[in-house]
Parts: structure tokens; C-alpha cells; sequence
């Protein structure tokens, strides 16, 4: 694989190359098959900063084209000895020319997604700036999910009131199959990653909670994953990240979605939450994520669900099937607590499941090795507010984490 940027005032442009031995198929680190569009993108910029450092290009171009990569990767810059170590590490990659200097930098700013899980990241660090990614169409490439309103999200953010970053690019178009979307997660930070030498970046919040880090996260896999590939900073990704400079920071990655959502609807930002983008002027209320959502909200409140999703509609198929289920432990927090569940598409769920308010009182506290592994200079004021706004997990309680999927 070789690629190569170039720059025209604020917008970046990314062209690639394959080689002979890649191919336009591929895995993401989460094991999804992706199939290649396009070989270039985009990323615009607010405004021309001053230089972008070579490790910083090279790792937001190896968020792109990793999938597709199978023995090698050439950048336009040399990159330092440190990145090109942690990707050849981390994959097996050989990447190079080798020469630059690595790079640091001292703040923290929150990749901002406008979900509930990232406005709970805004609730922790009420002080640290917001980058975030808006789908832009591609040139060359067809949008075929035009219900999918990224620019309702970009205003939403704009509300806010934060200091804001917003970078527009198509690079969820490289993709072919199985939808627009990131080549690998990390991709969201394509933006981050352009911007970090300009904002002084040396850590990036996301809003990955302790399903998607500890638990591993939604269809992916149903167990303990201390060794996480693209989220614990001793894996492949953490330590790509590191390598330039810009820490990976998990700032909720203890927590459930159940302690995220309450956050998030008592944080300043509630009236910006978006979980779904289908709809215009609110969540649309019918898809997969929002009957979801839905059940953590209610959960929440203590009250009745409130959808008109019905046993007939696809998205209730799943919740019809013996567990496991993808993120399974919210639909145990969800069915131990919504009153009359046995009235709703999670009926059948419910009663697989058996869970009970004390069986799921674990999802309520934080789990501590997850703040033992912020990186240090942001780890001191995520302690103090787990410690005091949700507190700590018994030991009791931590093993039913590192025992999760074993039963």
C-alpha cells in the first residue's frame, strides 16, 4: 500500500495505491468484512493550519487503509522509528520511510459524536474542547443513505456551546460493503488526528463505554476483553495512537450505557443528545438503535417503554432468540427494570434472561481497572468523578466483568 496527501488551503486530500499482494477485500480489527469503493478521500478542515506533523498524516491515512493493507505501507514522510514500530507490532506491517522525529502534546480534547455515550465524556470534562467528524458526499462515489442527516448532527453540535472543531470528510465512502461507514473505528479521528498539531492534542476522549471496551461490545464478541485490540492502550490501536502523540482516553470506558445515558440527561448538553440520525427532528424512533436506546432510557426513569415498534417489525426479530445478545447487559439492566416488560418485544428476552435488579446493580458503578489505564495526566479528575458523582465496583462486582460470557 502507498499513499499520499496533499493539501490545497484547509482541504487534505488522500490517494492510495494498492499493491500487488493487498486486495480490495478485507477485516476491520473487529472482524467485519469491508469491501473497497474508491481509492482517495478528503478531509476539510475549518481552516489551513500551519503544518500537520508526518505521524499525524500517516496514522490518520493507516485508519483508512489498513483493512485492505497486507504486507507493507509506504507514506509520502518519512514517520518517526515509534510509529512505524507500534504498526509493525501491532499488525505485521512494515512501514516506512523511517526518519521523522515523534511528536506530543498536552490537551485533551473529546471526539465528539453527539450520542449519549459522548455527551456523558462532555459531563466529565466540562472543559475539554469537541472535535467532530461530519459525513460529507464524495465526489465520485454515490450516497446511498441519504437518510443518514450528518448535518443535523454538525448543528447539534454547533448548539452546544463547547469550543468546537468540526471536519468535513467523505472517507466513510471509500467503503463499498457492507455501507458508508469507517474502514476502522478509529477513522473518526481522521479529523483529530489533522487538527492535533494546531489544537496542541496529546490525548483524544472517546465515548467507548465498558460494553464496548471490557465486555466486548455489541455483535462482536460475548466476553471479557482485557486485551481489547482497538481500545486498550496496551493494543494494536492504543499504542499506534501513543506512538503520535495522541493518547487514546476512555473517559467512561468503566461504565454502562445505563450510568452514560443518566449522565448525559442531566449534563447541559441533554437538549444536543442524538442517538439516531434518521430522523430530522428527533431520534425516528423505529430503527434497531432507537428501541435500544429506548429501553435504557425507560430503564432510566422507571417507566413504561414508549415505542410503536411491534413483534412483526424486523428489528424486534433478535429479541425473540435465546441470548447472547449484542450488548447483552444492557438488555438485562433494560428487562430487570422497565415496568410491564413482559408486555413488549422484549417479553421473550425478559424471560431467557431472568435478570433481576440485583443481578444487574453492577452496571450501576464503575469498574476500577478501567481509570487505572487513563493515561496519567488526565487519569487524576476521571478518578475523582467516578469516585464521587458514581462510584466504584466491589470486588464482587469486578469479577462479574472478568467473568462475563464464562456462564
Amino acid at each position: 500500500m502507498r499513499v499520499t496527501w496533499e493539501s490545497e488551503g484547509n482541504v487534505w486530500r488522500l490517494a492510495f495505491r494498492l499493491d500487488a499482494e493487498d486486495s480490495i477485500t478485507g477485516l476491520c480489527s473487529d472482524g467485519q468484512a469491508l469491501k473497497l469503493a474508491t481509492n482517495s478521500m478528503r478531509v476539510e478542515l475549518p481552516h489551513a493550519p500551519r503544518e500537520v506533523h508526518p505521524d499525524l498524516l500517516a496514522l490518520a491515512a493507516w485508519t483508512v487503509v489498513a483493512p485492505w493493507t497486507r504486507r507493507r505501507i509506504v507514506f509520502d514522510r518519512p514517520v518517526s522509528p515509534e510509529l512505524a514500530d507500534a504498526i509493525e507490532t501491532g499488525w505485521g506491517i512494515q512501514a516506512g520511510p523511517v526518519g521523522g522525529s515523534p511528536r506530543s502534546g498536552s490537551r485533551l480534547a473529546i471526539s465528539y459524536s453527539g450520542g449519549a455515550d459522548s455527551a456523558a465524556v462532555a459531563a466529565i470534562l466540562p472543559d475539554a474542547p469537541f472535535v467532530h467528524f461530519q459525513r460529507v458526499p464524495h465526489p465520485r462515489v454515490p450516497n446511498r443513505w441519504t437518510h443518514y442527516r450528518s448535518d443535523v448532527l454538525a448543528r447539534l453540535a454547533e448548539q452546544t456551546g463547547r469550543e468546537l472543531t468540526v471536519v468535513r470528510s467523505d472517507l466513510e465512502f471509500t467503503l463499498a460493503e457492507p455501507r458508508p461507514g469507517y474502514p476502522e473505528h478509529h477513522a473518526v479521528a481522521a479529523g483529530a488526528l489533522l487538527t492535533a498539531g494546531e489544537l496542541d492534542l496529546g490525548g483524544l476522549a472517546f465515548g467507548y463505554e465498558l460494553g464496548s471496551r471490557w465486555l466486548g461490545g455489541g455483535r462482536y464478541l460475548h466476553r471479557y476483553t482485557p486485551d481489547n485490540l482497538m481500545w486498550s492502550q496496551h493494543g494494536a490501536w492504543g499504542q499506534a495512537f501513543a506512538a503520535a502523540g495522541l493518547h487514546i482516553v476512555l473517559p467512561v470506558g468503566g461504565v454502562s450505557e445505563a450510568v452514560t445515558m443518566r449522565l448525559a440527561l442531566g449534563s447541559p448538553v441533554r437538549e444536543q443528545v442524538r442517538w439516531c440520525l434518521r430522523g430530522t427532528d428527533g431520534p425516528c424512533g423505529t430503527c434497531g438503535k432507537c428501541l435500544y436506546k429506548e429501553l435504557i432510557h425507560a430503564a432510566i426513569e422507571r417507566r413504561p417503554l414508549r415505542t410503536s415498534i411491534t413483534l412483526d417489525r424486523g428489528v424486534a426479530r433478535r429479541w425473540q432468540q435465546p441470548p447472547p445478545y449484542g450488548g447483552q447487559e444492557m438488555i438485562e439492566y433494560g428487562c430487570a427494570r422497565v415496568p410491564g416488560i413482559e408486555e413488549t418485544v422484549f417479553a421473550r428476552a425478559a424471560g431467557f434472561l431472568k435478570a433481576t435488579e440485583a443481578s444487574t446493580a453492577w452496571l450501576e458503578r464503575c469498574y476500577p481497572p478501567a481509570v487505572e489505564e487513563v493515561p496519567e495526566p488526565w487519569r487524576k479528575p476521571i478518578h475523582d468523578f467516578m469516585a464521587t458523582e458514581i462510584g466504584f465496583m466491589s470486588e464482587d462486582e469486578a469479577r462479574r466483568v472478568e467473568t462475563w460470557g464464562m456462564t
